[in-house]
């Protein structure tokens, strides 16, 4: 067995920066069929909507059970918000369904709101979102237009700046706890104004220590995995085994 190709078998961390529209499980699979026939395993930790974009941590072989450890670690994010319309999924996924007034809101305003969101603060995820109730993805039950109640959740938020105003559209990093909704901020970021507001952008630089400057595309990784198997392929070292 080629040495490199069992450190993905013994369990090994990747660092993916996903694309825009590509969902989490799209990143896991494409790696997954890289390394077949190997049966890996391959998870990744923390979730990214599909229009986001950024650092996803992948883990492969016996790396998985560390998984819930690297999903618990702190989150930074960059993106923008658009300032005056709400969506009902609080992003670009759905069209805006309402405007508001935007000509009371200034720099000074828009800076102080954000003091609002510093610390330890409750929000609801977005009903279209991955939050399990009742055994079923709040996103399901809105798709058949099922009325859910939502269920407030405590985060943290330890940093939230502004760098870029250009209204409607308003430019953040944020940095916060597992669990923290963007999407959320957002609209409620929007309520404080006494406007409205939705993500339009969305893009995590951070897990924990990782960053996404060591990131790799994803074909990029899927040719290395795919060179390493190949290798192993001519010398007849590789069999088609379950690894856990």
């Amino acid at each position: 067995m080629n040495p490199k190709l069992q450190e993905y078998i013994d369990g090994k961390l990747l660092l993916i920066n996903k694309p825009y529209r590509w969902t989490s499980f799209d990143v896991v699979g494409k790696l997954r069929n890289a390394f077949k026939p190997l049966k890996l395993k391959v998870g990744h930790a923390g979730t990214l909507d599909p229009l986001a974009t950024g650092l996803l941590i992948i883990c492969t072989g016996k790396m998985t059970k560390q998984i819930d450890s690297f999903q618990a670690q702190e989150k930074e994010y960059t993106g923008t918000f658009t300032i005056g319309a709400t969506t009902p999924t609080y992003d670009l996924e759905s069209a805006v369904d309402h405007t508001f007034e935007t000509g009371h809101i200034t720099e000074q305003l828009l800076r102080d709101t954000c003091q609002q969101f510093i610390g330890d603060i409750q929000q609801y995820p977005p009903a279209h979102s991955a939050v399990k109730v009742d055994g079923e993805r709040l996103y399901e039950k809105a798709r058949r237009g099922e009325e859910v109640e939502l269920r407030l959740r405590n985060v943290t938020i330890t940093e939230f700046e502004l760098t870029r105003i250009e209204l409607p559209e308003v430019d953040f990093r944020v940095v916060c706890s597992k669990g923290t909704y963007i999407r959320s901020l957002a609209n409620d970021f929007g309520k404080a104004l006494n406007s409205g507001a939705h993500l339009s952008r969305l893009r995590r630089t951070r897990s924990g220590d990782f960053k996404i400057e060591d990131a790799s595309e994803v074909m990029e990784m899927v040719g290395s995995i795919r060179a390493l198997r190949d290798d192993s392929a001519d010398t007849n070292e590789i069999a088609p085994v379950a690894v856990s």
